[in-house]
């Protein structure tokens, strides 16, 4: 199980950060997107950019047509209920 390591928000010099790291038992996308604790809208817009043209099922027109429709969602939902 991963744990989440709860620390304030870094700040970076714009060349490497320890919040690009990954976490030390992440072996898939969906270990990162649980490590993370991101919502539904944010897995969606992870996994759309991880198969971004991989996919035979999901070109990649449908792929950012995802994402900008998950980033809509994710936008309008801080909005109305704030970080």
């Amino acid at each position: 199980m991963l744990k989440k390591n709860k620390k304030k928000k870094e700040a970076s010099d714009g060349s490497n950060a320890a919040y690009y790291d990954l976490p030390p038992d992440a072996k898939t996308l969906q270990d990162l997107i649980s490590y993370l604790n991101l919502n539904a809208q944010m897995g969606e817009i992870m996994r759309s950019n991880y198969r971004y043209g991989k996919a035979a099922h999901s070109d990649r027109i449908r792929d950012i047509k995802k994402i900008i429709y998950y980033s809509n969602a994710e936008l309008e939902r801080l909005e109305k209920y704030g970080d």
